[in-house]
């Protein structure tokens, strides 16, 4: 049911988000370096500082964190083993046609339209720096963490290219 009264609580979500990727493990600044290294090349003049204040400008929109809680929160629920099956099984074995992690993702992304999309598309392809670090752990349930790394990095590049356009 809608209730009207609801106020929406962003500082607690960004909190969540936040304090969630942090024990993790995520590094907010490995996040900015690696928008940095995608963007660095049409923007010669961009610092690592510019695209860590950008990164925080995109981790405090309501649709990033919307997505963000809820595939942070089914990594946590899957790993902990609190989601009925198969939906738990498909979610611990990253099944490839599962897809809803990278929807998730794409929500994100697209937030910044089509450079956004791209960027994420790229990155979910090759799965480079901490995106990589979090598809290849073995010990935990990261099905939907590596696809919203991604895709906060592509968030900070479409953020950027737009800022310079």
């Amino acid at each position: 049911m809608y209730n009207k009264q609801f106020k929406y609580p962003d500082t607690k979500a960004f909190e969540f988000v936040t304090t969630t990727l942090k024990q993790k493990g995520v590094d907010l600044r490995e996040l900015a370096k690696d928008a940095y290294d995608l963007q660095k090349e049409f923007i010669p003049a961009l610092t690592v500082d510019e695209c860590y204040a950008a990164l925080v400008d995109v981790l405090h929109k309501r649709e990033l964190l919307n997505n963000a809680m809820v595939a942070l929160e089914l990594d946590r629920l899957a790993e902990a083993g609190e989601i009925r099956e198969p939906l738990l099984s498909i979610i611990r074995n990253d099944a490839g046609v599962f897809g809803v992690d990278e929807a998730l993702a794409l929500q994100i992304s697209n937030i910044y339209g089509t450079i956004g999309a791209t960027n994420f598309g790229y990155l979910d392809r090759v799965k480079s720096g901490i995106i990589k670090q979090y598809d290849t752990d073995e010990q935990h349930v990261n099905t939907f963490i590596d696809d919203l790394l991604g895709a906060i990095v592509a968030a900070v590049c479409g953020k950027i290219a737009h800022h310079y356009a």
